[in-house]
């Protein structure tokens, strides 16, 4: 028998295995392939983010209102295009803080609402939604339906950015000075939504935004203020008639000033 003879009935065993052996190694040729393909545009997916715009209609904050709606449009639509670096939020809800009465419930529109607006389509849909009104400026039910939309829409543990256009300034009646109103505002609801949760307010009154920092209950939630006398110098920032595409000196303004990156500190 020659040497290339196989003994009988290995005729067909060998070829087979040979064939499964080769089968087995272009599979895992495939998966090891498609495998590093899908690492590439997972890379550069959008990371799972929330964004929640609250806008204060009270009679406190007539003053800053016009100014106020004016750069949240901007503020809205950049970080929805992601312009300048600013973080692009997967979820986006915009609501009013403050009603006819305390305690009032409000509805949050969607991120769907913004997307594929101008910012001056964004600012007439805002004035016309949130106008300024002789209200009470409640903070506590806007932090409580926060949690709840969060819990609700699945986002819990994603990063979470809560942004105030306010002055700051509770109306809740509460036993003792004027303190008092500050450490009854409750962000328990917040502060385990995520790893990662930061209020930002933005609007007060200098004295106001410190007592924010320094007599809000806290213990997770990280805070951070930008009084109205550093939010007005804002249009000093926006070149007139340029396209958003080329604020980049706005963006940036944007960027180190109000979306800034606060430190967890576990106070309070």
């Amino acid at each position: 028998m020659s040497s290339h003879t196989l003994p009988r009935g290995m005729s067909a065993i060998v070829p087979h295995a040979w064939h499964t052996k080769l089968i087995v190694a272009v599979v895992l040729a495939i998966y090891m392939l498609l495998a590093a393909c899908a690492g590439g545009p997972s890379q550069q997916r959008t990371a799972r983010s929330t964004l929640v715009i609250g806008l204060d209609v009270s009679g406190s904050f007539q003053r800053n209102h016009e100014s106020s709606i004016d750069f949240a449009a901007n503020y809205i639509y950049a970080r929805l295009n992601g312009l300048g670096g600013l973080k692009k939020p997967t979820a986006l809800f915009v609501g009013s803080i403050g009603g006819e009465r305390p305690q009032e419930t409000k509805s949050f529109q969607p991120i769907h609402t913004f997307q594929g607006l101008s910012v001056p389509q964004i600012a007439e849909y805002l004035r016309k939604e949130y106008p300024s009104r002789d209200g009470y400026t409640d903070f506590n039910p806007f932090f409580d339906r926060v949690a709840t939309l969060v819990k609700r829409q699945g986002l819990v543990l994603s990063p979470i950015d809560v942004v105030l256009f306010t002055d700051g300034i509770p109306d809740m009646k509460v036993a003792g000075d004027s303190l008092a109103k500050y450490k009854a505002i409750d962000l328990s609801d917040l502060e385990y939504l995520s790893k990662s949760v930061t209020l930002r307010v933005l609007f007060p009154r200098p004295t106001v935004a410190v007592n924010w920092e320094r007599k809000v209950p806290r213990h997770r939630v990280r805070m951070w203020t930008v009084d109205d006398e550093v939010m007005n110098t804002w249009r000093k920032h926006n070149v007139s008639g340029a396209p958003p595409e080329q604020q980049d000196t706005l963006w940036k303004w944007i960027y180190d000033n109000v979306d800034y990156r606060v430190r967890s500190v576990g106070i309070l």
